[in-house]
């Protein structure tokens, strides 16, 4: 495992000793059945052409500060004016700057379905995403063993929310296949590394699980990228960073939609 991503994933269980002393497991499933009903995520995704969904988040170890004036509300409303069909918040704090409850502020400034981005090794995580409102999780292949994606893609299921299964190689995306996952997200972004790889899309979304909801993530920025992953089939795009650096996000969001829909006609 990449040393960054090995550091993300260890900040991550230290932090977890410490959330489960302040809120006990059993508070927070109290939290999460009191939270307002999910919303559809995967099938927000299926409206035809490539959907986009679009990302919030202030920094990365890849790119370092993206959005200096970061702020969750404002990015959510903005997104939902340019037709994003739903949202990605980054909740992960040490690295990207995150935080659970952003995932609140964006459910409470839009209406769109929101997945809870983050390095999800633990069932507390994915009771705390239902508890601040969140309507999907991101699982990452890589990170878990099969025990544990399928266990945390089942519970996630119990709480009625999507999972979005990452994966970057063959053998995710056969591991995917054998946990039975729904909602495949394939990544450009190499974890090892943290480069790009060229062609993933190309190599891997014809290998996806049969009659999966596929998400091309990483690396799109253009509507010419936008063209290839239409030729490819995929459902729905996951655009964050590319977004995040332009200073009027409606705008991007409007040009990444427009392509999207203009490739499914």
């Amino acid at each position: 495992m990449n040393p960054v991503l090995n550091r993300i994933v260890s900040r991550t269980r230290l932090d977890l000793v410490r959330k489960r002393t302040l809120v006990p497991l059993a508070e927070m499933e109290r939290r999460a059945r009191r939270a307002p009903p999910p919303r559809p995520f995967a099938q927000a995704l299926m409206g035809g052409g490539v959907s986009l969904i679009a990302e919030l988040k202030a920094k990365s170890p890849s790119a370092g500060l993206i959005r200096p004036r970061y702020d969750v509300s404002a990015g959510a409303r903005a997104y939902t004016r340019g037709g994003a069909r739903a949202l990605s918040i980054l909740t992960e704090p040490f690295f990207f700057g995150g935080r659970p409850d952003h995932v609140s502020l964006a459910r409470a400034a839009s209406p769109l379905p929101l997945l809870r981005k983050d390095f999800i090794v633990d069932p507390y995580q994915v009771v705390e995403a239902r508890a601040v409102g969140a309507d999907a999780i991101l699982l990452i292949v890589r990170l878990l063993t099969d025990w544990e994606l399928v266990t945390l893609q089942r519970l996630a299921w119990d709480w009625y929310m999507d999972v979005l299964v990452e994966t970057h190689n063959t053998d995710d995306l056969d591991r995917a296949k054998k946990a039975g996952a729904r909602l495949v997200g394939v990544n450009s972004r190499d974890l090892d590394t943290l480069k790009m790889a060229r062609h993933a899309f190309e190599r891997l979304v014809p290998r996806a699980p049969k009659g999966a909801v596929v998400v091309a993530e990483s690396g799109i920025k253009t509507p010419a990228d936008v063209e290839k992953l239409t030729f490819l089939g995929v459902n729905a795009m996951l655009v964050g960073e590319s977004l995040l650096k332009q200073k009027d996000l409606e705008s991007a969001v409007r040009t990444l939609v427009a392509a999207g829909k203009d490739g499914g006609q």
